[in-house]
């Protein structure tokens, strides 16, 4: 098995070159698996599903058994946060997440606590290490967290929301009152990174997935501030059970973040990952070598036939360009995957993301 170094997805953190461009995707231990949902099954429940690090650990590796991706994510919700937060997380049968305790005045908001990842959130940490157990080396295991902008938005709307508008009426309303939930996540989000890290994370990933509903302006001050103080609080090195020392690197990923890309990549990160809005060739323009690329398929590519999907592939390993390989470039979608997508679609993505990029690098 490779040591850590030689793990083709952490070079291309790294921005050194690499034989051909890794893939992971979002959301890959997922509904579109059958293997999946039959786990599901047998755990009763989502929640279950994610507190049992025995099946977490089976699901985690569930795509890698089907495909040859380069990564393993630990199967876990970025709601597991506020969750030992006390807010009373549920689901409700066809509505998504819900919390029966939303932080919506100034008593709740009073009451917010970061909590101890090793105490409330330890069924997170015994599935890192026996997810890292089960792997032996073979990819490297990405830990992750909701951004803390990303989960206040949970947290103040008591579940999803099309308009956000129980939280952007705090912000422009309470403004103080945003920004004490937020120091609050920032201090539990970098903890819980950290004690993941410590568990044996070899890569932790932050997703910010609603900062792009905000302003400009609004998301320097009430996403963007939280994402530097959790990068900058980040153990960013870790000793492996040989003794041998590794880098742990940061990807921060922003749906929407496209105006932003400049700032994102300037707050410390190693990566930044993109939704499918900005070309992967422009990205790279704009952030140069300041930080890896993380993207960036449209997922719902991945419902039109497998012809099409290389296509698309192709299109953007070419857009993203062979002359710019040194600098780090991780295939992965725009967004997470959809349950809908056919399995053997996503095999025709993997395998020509591999062969396309190789050639790519021969062609040089």
């Amino acid at each position: 098995m490779p040591t850590p170094k030689e793990h083709v997805f952490l070079k291309a953190l790294r921005r050194e070159p690499t034989d051909y461009t890794p893939i992971w995707l979002m959301r890959q231990a997922g509904r579109y698996l059958p293997e999946y949902n039959a786990t599901r099954k047998r755990a009763g429940n989502f929640l279950a599903l994610c507190k049992t690090p025995e099946l977490a650990c089976e699901v985690t590796l569930q795509p890698l058994d089907r495909f040859p991706l380069d990564a393993a994510i630990l199967f876990s919700d970025i709601l597991t946060v506020p969750d030992a937060m006390g807010l009373g997380l549920y689901f409700a049968e066809g509505e998504g997440p819900k919390f029966e305790r939303p932080v919506r005045d100034e008593a709740a908001v009073a009451k917010l606590a970061a909590p101890d990842p090793s105490a409330e959130l330890r069924y997170v940490m015994d599935a890192v290490r026996t997810i890292r157990g089960a792997l032996a080396d073979r990819v490297p295991l990405i830990g992750f967290s909701g951004s803390p902008f990303t989960l206040a938005c949970y947290m103040v709307e008591g579940g999803g929301s099309d308009d956000f508008r129980a939280i952007k009426t705090m912000l422009y309303a309470r403004p103080d009152l945003l920004h004490r939930i937020l120091a609050v996540n920032a201090t539990a989000v970098a903890d819980y990174l950290n004690a993941q890290i410590e568990a044996g994370a070899q890569t932790v990933m932050i997703f910010d997935s609603w900062g792009g509903v905000l302003a400009d302006g609004a998301y320097q001050a009430f996403s963007l501030d939280y994402l530097r103080t959790v990068v900058s609080k980040l153990t960013r090195h870790r000793v492996e059970a040989d003794g041998t020392k590794a880098d742990v690197p940061v990807i921060v990923f922003t749906k929407g973040g496209g105006p932003w890309l400049e700032q994102i990549a300037d707050i410390g990160c190693d990566a930044v990952g993109l939704d499918w809005t900005i070309g992967l060739g422009r990205a790279r323009d704009r952030i140069g070598a300041r930080c890896a690329l993380q993207g960036n398929l449209d997922p719902m590519v991945l419902m039109a036939g497998p012809d099409q999907v290389r296509a698309e592939a192709i299109r953007l390993l070419d857009d993203h360009g062979a002359p710019r390989t040194g600098h780090g470039h991780v295939f992965n979608l725009g967004h997470g995957i959809s349950q809908f997508t056919p399995p053997d679609n996503v095999a025709a993505l993997v395998e020509t993301v591999h062969s396309h990029s190789r050639r790519l690098r021969t062609a040089l």
